[in-house]
């Protein structure tokens, strides 16, 4: 065991160095099925695992380029692990979402004072940042589970929407997964911009799907305030309106409407009522002759010139170029 150790370290430091320095993707097969290790160096995080893996276990890892990078999704690792009892991996930290898909058995996912199970046909979206554990569930003695480490601007407003770092296993169709999963296996280790995109769609199919679930188990309250807060939000937009009056009329606390706007819309309530005024002004704009003050004051800006700032701001182009630049379907509003 010393002696297969060694030689797996001697060898992972060799392929790091000369990835660094060809720069290109490479693919790696599964380490030792029964592999143990932990590492722990002054300023890098904290790594303990046992790899207790059947030998038809896969792993794939891959060094984005700077395109990839600027893509919603890329995948740095990915896997297909069919792991037996003693498998386990808890680290401090790690740059990166992880999904989590099991095929069989069922799995137990610790991160700070939360544990979960995710079975048979369910997803899990952790975010590494935060020290975590994950191993195979003693009661089923398996745990068959698809996984992938993303990164991305769009993952990280998934996990944002979410809540993360709540732990929240939901339900997924087996054929939906493994379709994704099949295309990011198939493309990841591959070099080509047609080959990343195809990465990158299969990993937002993932990350939307479990957004999506955990929307679904989550219904009820915190979406019926969020729901309350826009309709009095569009219905009053003309008037100055703020948080906390908008937090009472839906029955909420100020940071928890804050919160759940963040995790529902991906946004606050401020800039969800803000872009509302700058799309109803867009309206009055290309469908009205109204003076620009007018549609200010209509949509709730206290100045006119507030509003051309707000509206430039956001738009790109003054009220008057926009105007001007819309297509004339607007009609005279008479006595408005």
């Amino acid at each position: 065991m010393l002696t297969c150790l060694i030689y797996f370290d001697v060898m992972f430091n060799l392929l790091i160095a000369l990835h660094a320095m060809i720069g290109a993707k490479w693919q790696m097969a599964c380490p030792d099925a029964n592999q143990e290790a932990s590492a722990h160096q002054k300023g890098a995080s904290m790594l303990s695992y046992t790899m207790d893996l059947e030998k038809r276990s896969t792993w794939l890892r891959a060094t984005p380029s700077e395109a990839e990078q600027a893509l919603p999704y890329f995948c740095t690792e990915a896997g297909a692990f069919f792991a037996l009892e003693r498998f386990m991996t808890e680290r401090s930290h790690k740059d990166a979402y992880l999904i989590f898909y099991t095929l069989g058995g069922a799995g137990l996912v610790e991160q700070g004072d939360q544990t979960v199970t995710v079975g048979q046909g369910q997803a899990l979206l952790m975010d590494c940042r935060t020290p975590q554990r994950y191993r195979t569930d003693p009661s089923r003695h398996h745990w068959y589970h698809l996984w992938a480490h993303v990164n991305g601007a769009g993952a990280q407003t998934i996990g944002e929407m979410m809540g993360l770092p709540k732990l929240q296993p939901v339900p997924l169709p087996l054929s939906d997964v493994e379709a994704s999963f099949d295309t990011i296996f198939q493309n990841m280790a591959q070099e080509g911009y047609a080959q990343s995109l195809r990465v990158s769609l299969a990993l937002d199919e993932l990350m939307t799907g479990i957004a999506l679930a955990s929307g679904t188990e989550s219904a009820g309250t915190d979406f019926d305030a969020v729901a309350v807060a826009r309709s009095y939000m569009e219905r009053h937009c003309q008037e100055d309106l703020h948080v906390e009056d908008i937090a009472r009329e839906a029955s909420v606390s100020t940071s928890q409407l804050i919160r759940l706007f963040k995790r529902q819309l991906g946004t606050t309530p401020h800039s969800y009522l803000l872009r509302y005024r700058i799309t109803q002004a867009k309206k009055l704009l290309g469908e009205t002759a109204l003076p620009v003050s007018e549609i200010a004051q209509r949509v709730g800006f206290a100045s006119e010139s507030n509003f051309s700032y707000r509206f430039s701001q956001m738009v790109g182009q003054s009220p008057s170029a926009y105007r001007a630049g819309t297509p004339r379907l607007y009609r005279e509003i008479v006595n408005p």
